[in-house]
Order: structure tokens, then sequence, then C-alpha cells
């Protein structure tokens, strides 16, 4: 099995993964009306589960057993973190050594490029997960236990602190209501919204910043274009909803509800406000922050932020007729922009193709359609209202929208490609008009 190329190994163990849960999902045990649930939907959650998109076409908290529950925290869970990383911790717990197949694995899945820091890497990611989805269950549960009692206070917390580190996106309130009985909440949204971001971030950013030491190019990308979209989307967000979704607040709620709008595209999922009720620009600009995603390395999806960031600086270096592009005065590889364009191109072609299948199988405006696709592809799991009503096809088309989103269109396209050789003559050169 370890022959397989990474990538195309990463890509099968998704579908394995997806494959069991959608089986176990579908088991009398896992209903709390303990009848079997229709394999589509069972598949469709378990899909979105470990793709951590949170896109439902089940009332969570309503349809599902504490069984069911606990199948789909592991699925969001090792979905992620992602397989290889958790399967391959557990080879450190039990068998304390990994073999040089097993780390080429791990460095493809968290994008490490030196093979001896792959086990202390390892070690500094379960460390983080479990302090921050630890810290962050134990204020859910306080803050649930006075209204829900012991035993549902804790399901509460342990399941939001996962799906929020994730950026799953799946929540227990009935109804589809997802966070929204929470909206002027500030421990919930703070807690919540702290976990997504730090989940979305990626692992090595959190161990680079926990170093107090200088921080990588990497990490500063990662964290000036993270503080850029929070703060400027809750500006967007506000501006925007002002007197529509946001009308029935004060201001320091309007600026918490629209905060949480902000992060939450990212690639987490939950809201807290009515996104049916939504202005078609704010829709627009909601699709946006789902498109551009979390940060490589983290729990998320998206094209990514470095990705965005790389392109739009490559856009303003040619505008200014500049030859290299400069991020925090050090050159990017020509190399690296060819592959932010690569996957950002890619990235659009995946969202265009599906959006054009469900607008011709679905009976859905053009915006419903497009932002239920923008969700799935950058495995975010906000939705218009319709992904219950979607027909078979439409489901089949989400789930493999959230598939290729989770393990990258270009990872994917490398799976499934046969290797060229590189070429060592090269041929000569002529220039073509464009523009």
């Amino acid at each position: 099995m370890f022959r397989l190329r990474p990538s195309l190994f990463i890509a099968l163990s998704f579908l394995i993964v997806i494959t069991i849960g959608g089986i176990l999902l579908s088991l009398p045990l896992s209903s709390a009306k303990g009848i079997p649930t229709n394999f589509i939907d069972a598949y469709f959650t378990s899909n979105s589960a470990t793709c951590v998109t949170g896109l439902v076409t089940l009332d969570t908290g309503t349809h599902f057993s504490l069984f069911g529950l606990i199948v789909i925290m592991v699925l969001m869970q090792v979905g992620g973190l992602g397989y290889m990383t958790f399967s391959t911790f557990l080879v450190l717990v039990f068998r304390k050594k990994m073999f040089i197949s097993e780390k080429l694995m791990v460095m493809e899945a968290l994008n490490i490029y030196s093979m001896k820091d792959v086990v202390t890497v390892l070690r500094k990611i379960f460390t983080i997960v479990f302090v921050f989805e630890g810290v962050g269950a134990l204020i859910l549960f306080l803050r649930f236990l006075p209204e829900k009692g012991w035993s549902e206070a804790l399901l509460y917390g342990v399941f939001h602190a996962i799906s929020a580190f994730n950026n799953a996106g799946f929540a227990l309130p009935a109804n589809f209501a997802n966070l929204m009985p929470y909206v002027t909440d500030p421990v919930v949204n703070l807690t919540i919204t702290t976990l997504i971001i730090f989940g979305g971030i990626g692992f090595l950013v959190i161990a680079d910043v926990l170093q107090f030491k200088r921080w990588s190019l990497h990490s500063k990308l990662v964290i000036a274009t993270t503080l850029f979209l929070i703060i400027g989307g809750t500006i967007v967000y506000m501006a925007l909803e002002y007197n529509n979704t946001l009308s029935a607040f004060n201001l320091p709620q309007k600026i918490m509800a629209s905060y949480f709008q902000a992060v939450t595209p990212r690639t987490a999922g939950f809201n807290t406000l009515d996104l049916t009720k939504l202005l078609p620009a704010s829709a627009i600009f909601i699709m946006l922050l789902m498109f551009i995603g979390a940060s490589p390395g983290g729990t998320g999806g998206g094209i990514k932020t470095t990705t965005f960031a790389l392109v739009v600086t490559t856009i303003w270096a040619t505008l200014r007729n500049y030859r290299d592009t400069m991020v925090f005065n050090r050159r990017i590889p020509a190399e690296t922009i060819r592959r932010a364009f690569t996957i950002t191109i890619l990235a659009l072609a995946v969202v265009a193709i599906p959006t054009f299948l469900l607008t011709s199988s679905e009976k859905f405006g053009l915006t419903q359609v497009a932002f239920e696709v923008f969700s799935a592809f950058g495995t975010v799991g906000l939705s218009m209202g319709i992904t219950p009503y979607l027909s078979s096809f439409g489901k089949i088309v989400i789930i493999i929208t959230m598939f290729v989103g989770r393990v990258g269109p270009l990872s994917l396209l490398l799976a499934l490609t046969l290797a060229q050789k590189e070429r060592r003559i090269e041929p000569p050169k002529e220039g073509v008009s464009i523009g």
C-alpha cells in the first residue's frame, strides 16, 4: 500500500474512511429512532464530516443517536487532521518508530519539507489539538451546564469543540438552526471563533508562534492574510447587512455577529444568522471568503490563504512591472507562483462544473446553487437552506465537490495522472501575443 504515490494514497485513505463512516451512520444503531438511515444521506453526512465541511441533509442533533454522534466526531477529527497524520500518530504510540515510507506520506499530507522534522511535528500537532480542543470543550461545557444538565452539556462541549477546531461546522441545535440560538452569546461566539481561527491557520504556524522566535515567511504570510480577511470581512459584512440580517441587534451585537460571519466562511461552516435572508452582494462576498478558505497544514479547505496572497501580490507586481514577487522582503520562487496560479485556476473549474450541473438538475436560483458549491469546495458547510432538498444527483455532485475540496484539486489531479519524466533537453523558446 505504501508503494502508492503519497497524493494517491491520501486520496484513497479519505475514500476508505468516508465509506466506513457512511456504513456506520446508515446502521439503526446510529439513528435516534433506531431505524436504518438512507445510505445516500448517511454517506453524505460521513463525507461532509470527513471532509470537515458541515453541509447536512439530516438534522444532526435530532436524527442521530449518541453512537451516531460519536462516529461523526471521530470522522471530523480524522478528517481535520488527515488520515495519515492520525494513523501515524497511533504508530508512534504503539510502535514507537516510523518507516521512511510513512514519513514520506506525512510530509505530503502536512507540507513538511524535512524528513527529520516529521516525528517532532506530529508530537506538536497532537499536543496543540489536545490543548485547544480540551480547553474549548471545558469552556463550552461550563457555558451549557446551567441550561442543559451535566450529560448533555458535556456532549455539547466536546462535540462543538471538535467541530470548531477541525473547521467542520456540525452543530447540535435542532431544526438545522446551527448556532443561531447563540447569536448574542459572547462565550459561545468567542470560543467557537477562536477554535476556528487556530484550527484554520495550520499546526506549523501555531508551533512557530509558540516558539517565541523569529517567525518563518510562511507564518508571517498566513497571519497577515488571516488578520486582513477577518478584519476586512467583519467591516464589509456589517456594512452590507447593517439594515438586513443585523437590523434587530444593537451595535456591539452587530459587531460580534459580523465578526462571527467573517470568521466562519473561512471553512468552518457555523452560522449565527439566517443565511437564507442574505443580500445578493453579501452572498457573493461570503462566496469569495469560502473560496479562499483556511491555511496550508490547517484543518480547512479552499485554495488557502497563502495561495490567495501570492496570486494578489503577483498581479500587483506585474501591474507595477516588477520582475519578481516580493513578500516581506523575500523573493518568492517562480515554481511556487506557478503552483499558486494553477491551484486557483483548477479551483475555479471545480466550482464552475458543479454549478453548471446543479443549475441544470435542481430547481433553485443561481445564487443559492453557487453558494452551495462554493461552500462544498471550500469545505465550509454554510448553506442558503437548499441542502436537505437536493435530488440524489445533486447530493452526489456536492459529495464529489466536498471530496475534491478537501483533498485539493491539484493533489487529486497529480494522484490520478501518470508521472512524467522531466525533459533534459529544452526546446527553443518563442513568444506569443497575450492580453
